[in-house]
């Protein structure tokens, strides 16, 4: 490569320091031996092609992810193609609906393995497979701290599921199907044959729940292939663009295109206006504050409503809309709706993206060829469609996705002309999940359709990883009477299928103090969402005396710890509302070029 003409030469790529060192020939030699047992040749080491690595994210364990291990010989095929050589690396598992106590437990354990293998082995670059939630933004999180050149690969979603004629959606059916379960409409046999439906091919949810929202924020980032997020796992297109995403990985490598080029404060503000236009699932602050933070920026999640909450809804797709994901593919996916987002201002055109070009050049005449599934900006589903950032007396953060509030839901509790968006109840309150699923249908708690059901316990640290279980349904008693949702609050999760308007990631925990430790089943809240405020409604004395009281008691009791990452992880996990990222980790930042690893031998 005399005539090279990139940033970056044969001489300056990185895996030059393992495979092709003479000032240490030993541990050079050491380097390369042990490849050349299965055939790998000298010169494919030793020539100056960059090596790539490619983050397996598919196992047998990660079902959604699982066809990656198909999918990657593309990758393999481009990447060769284009001069390189492909290293096919593991992640650590993550599979949402399974991994008990939470997957959220496994984002940042996977994170913490990929910056070491990122950083510690000889690679150039890497492809980072993702689909199932939580494996998005631990690669991503992983590419801001090593900051060597990397691409995200979507698997993509699931087809369409489908019963009697009817859509299907992936997590947000099994919601519906709880309450028909308890009304009594369905028996246990139906509610799993019917659950089974949502799932008809490979890939992740179809629903615009965490896996297709970060997914669609990788893309809305800059680091994927335009228009690739969204691409059905079956379809031949998705084979196609990880043979493209092989080729681009070797290619980034020699323009030295890094993610600290593409992960700047303007690519965050343009995935928080994009997130509340595909009605995104409410978990996304939380990762892509993670991303920010590990890029050196900080997101709050008062950006989250300042920049988004006014962006209307554009993405009729489930849980806030009646399509899946095959349509909105076809309708143009991602970049139809950064198109009518560019078209109306919100968005940075001129950042730079994983291809080399700015995101204007990208969505360029990438109009949507279908205005019922992706709306045209001036004939939106919803007006103002992103998150509310509440705060009150309780906590001093917590979200509130807008974009799925239903008719009914606003006619019951924020209707009231003399009182507009907002609402008085009692609360009955639950300490994590199998206390709500013990007592939930219990009468002497005296649920009725204006109490606010309260889940604490279940944040970062009282349920390690924070638990998915915000969006409680009421008693069976008063969904047979019709009354199928009720207001809920904690400092929990939920699944970014559901359509719950839920007040969820309330920050600080119960486990660490957080007001929600105070609370006390019978006490009254007002949620009044013009004034962005959730307050107990008790005086200030009795607010200290209760907190003087847990004090002395030893504060907040939750679980013990039942494994050693468990207690590692809640030492230092942080709020909620800064991502839940580990407090050491967002220190280190461009690891491979301002820390490169010491010599093994």
């Amino acid at each position: 490569m005399s005539d090279h003409k990139y940033p970056i030469s044969p001489d300056q790529l990185r895996s030059r320091w393992w495979f092709d060192n003479p000032e240490h020939p030993g541990t050079t030699a050491l380097c390369i031996e042990r490849y050349l047992n299965y055939g790998m040749t000298l010169d494919e080491l030793t020539s100056g092609k960059p090596i790539i690595g490619i983050a397996q994210s598919g196992s047998d364990l990660t079902p959604c992810n699982r066809h990656h291990i198909e999918l990657v010989k593309r990758v393999k095929d481009g990447i060769r193609a284009a001069g390189g050589v492909p290293f096919e690396f593991p992640m650590h598992p993550i599979h949402e609906n399974v991994r008990r106590p939470t997957a959220a437990l496994d984002r940042n354990l996977a994170y913490l393995g990929l910056v070491e293998v990122l950083h510690g082995y000889p690679l150039d670059g890497v492809v980072l497979t993702t689909g199932c939630d939580k494996t998005t933004p631990a690669c991503l999180m992983a590419a801001a701290t090593v900051n060597i050149p990397a691409i995200v690969l979507s698997g993509g979603p699931m087809l369409n599921g489908w019963r009697q004629g009817e859509r299907v959606g992936s997590g947000t059916i099994i919601w519906e199907l709880r309450k028909r379960l308890a009304a009594g409409d369905i028996d246990y046999d139906e509610f799993l044959a019917r659950g089974a439906d949502s799932a008809p091919s490979i890939g992740h949810c179809n629903t615009m729940g965490t896996a297709s929202s970060m997914n669609s924020m990788a893309e809305a980032l800059g680091m994927s292939l335009p228009g690739s997020a969204m691409i059905p796992a079956p379809y031949k297109e998705r084979a196609m663009v990880a043979y493209q995403t092989g080729e681009r990985s070797v290619e980034m490598v020699w323009d030295d295109l890094r993610p600290s080029d593409i992960l700047t404060r303007e690519a965050f503000e343009n995935a928080i206006v994009v997130c509340s236009a595909l009605g995104g699932s409410s978990n996304a602050p939380v990762h892509i504050n993670a991303i920010a933070r590990h890029a050196g920026i900080e997101l709050s999640n008062d950006d989250w409503q300042r920049l988004g909450h006014e962006i209307p809804l554009l993405a009729n797709v489930m849980p806030a809309g009646v399509y899946l994901s095959e349509e909105f593919y076809r309708a143009g996916g991602v970049p139809a709706v950064m198109t009518e987002l560019m078209g109306a201002g919100h968005l940075h055109g001129e950042v730079m993206t994983i291809n080399g070009q700015t995101l204007a050049d990208n969505v360029k005449g990438r109009e949507t060829s279908d205005d019922d599934v992706i709306r045209r900006y001036a004939n939106p589903l919803v007006e103002h469609a992103g998150f509310l950032n509440l705060k009150g007396n309780l906590f001093d953060s917590a979200l509130m996705k807008t974009s799925v509030i239903s008719p009914d839901f606003r006619r019951r509790f924020l209707s009231d002309p003399d009182d507009p968006n907002a609402f008085d109840g009692k609360v009955v309150v639950f300490d994590g999940s199998e206390d709500y699923h013990a007592r939930i249908d219990d009468p002497a708690l005296g649920i009725d359709e204006r109490t606010i059901l309260v889940m604490r316990g279940a944040g970062p640290v009282g349920h390690p990883g924070g638990a998915e279980v915000v969006n409680m349904q009421p008693p069976e008693a008063l969904i047979k009477q019709g009354v199928e949702s009720l207001p809920c609050l904690g400092d929990g999760r939920q699944s970014g299928t559901s359509g719950s308007p839920s007040i969820l990631n309330a920050s600080p925990e119960a486990a660490t103090g957080g007001g929600l430790a105070l609370l006390e089943s019978g006490d009254w809240l007002r949620v009044d969402l013009g004034r962005g405020e959730v307050r107990l409604k008790i005086d200030d004395d009795e607010l200290k005396a209760r907190r003087e009281r847990l004090d002395a008691n030893g504060g907040y009791r939750y679980p013990d710890h039942q494994t050693p990452w468990q207690e590692i992880q809640r030492v230092l996990v942080e709020p909620l509302d800064r991502g839940m990222t580990l407090e050491p980790a967002t220190k280190y930042r461009d690891v491979a070029r301002r820390s490169p690893p010491r010599d093994n031998h």
